[in-house]
């Protein structure tokens, strides 16, 4: 159940210092993770060793927009009975649980000492958000956040505590029901993925791109830590494919 634009998005890219091909989602100063992120575009059946002429620059941006594009055509057909709003960027006060955000804004532009004390916490975009209205609506009231999506081509340390602390701001600062909270990610090394998924509780699941093709490969090359990684992480329901988020986001 890989992402079905999973094959547009991953592939080689060329290194500026050594002019050697790598795998777009690989961390080339480890060899476990260029191991795994080849064998990944194997089982996907990218061919090897081409950087495509099309292949996007910013991966980062561009998996968000895949998704995006994704979520806006597929939810409407999949559940057809709700009115949904799939936002690239969206500031999460523009839903219901958060439009008391927009009095603290207003508030806070209004008054420096709010500024100092408060700081820009509040204001949270997410990478892609996921309204929803149930018909009849009332056309001046605000649609729900049903979920909020952040999307993290690799994960990196940064990455983890980024993804973390923008949840629990949601988590805190929502008043009525909580949002899905799920991470998307094209990842290969399952113990950097377990660094999110270990979590606290802030997301609820991370959804890899390549889910069948990352099994594939850690099983026939990932190391032992890798192997236990990924075993873990999947048999608690922490990570999922792609093609999971779909029937989520619609049935509940």
């Amino acid at each position: 159940m890989n992402a079905p634009f999973a094959t547009n998005l991953l592939g080689w890219k060329k290194l500026e210092k050594t002019s050697k091909l790598v795998p777009n989602n690989a961390d080339s100063d480890s060899d476990t993770s260029k191991l795994i992120a080849k064998h990944v575009l194997e089982a996907l059946g990218v061919e090897p060793d081409v950087v495509l002429p099309d292949a996007p620059d910013s991966l980062g941006p561009a998996l968000e927009h895949a998704v995006c594009d994704h979520l806006k055509t597929a939810l409407p057909a999949e559940a057809p009975g709700c009115v949904w709003h799939v936002d690239h960027k969206k500031t999460v006060a523009d839903f219901a649980q958060y439009e008391h955000l927009d009095r603290v804004a207003k508030a806070v532009r209004e008054n420096a000492t709010l500024r100092v004390d408060l700081g820009r916490d509040y204001l949270i975009k997410p990478d892609v958000t996921i309204g929803i209205t149930r018909p009849p609506a009332e056309t001046a009231a605000r649609p729900h956040l049903h979920a909020a999506v952040s999307c993290k081509w690799t994960i990196r340390s940064d990455r983890v505590q980024n993804v973390r602390h923008e949840f629990l701001q949601m988590i805190r600062h929502r008043r009525g029901r909580l949002p899905h909270l799920v991470v998307v990610t094209a990842e290969p090394m399952p113990s950097r993925i377990a660094s999110i998924a270990r979590g606290t509780g802030e997301a609820d699941a991370i959804y890899h791109v390549a889910f069948d093709a990352l099994k594939t490969a850690v099983a026939d090359v990932g190391n032992s830590k890798q192997r236990d990684d990924l075993s873990e992480i999947i048999e608690q329901g922490r990570l999922l494919p792609y093609g999971m988020l779909l029937p989520t986001l619609s049935g509940w």
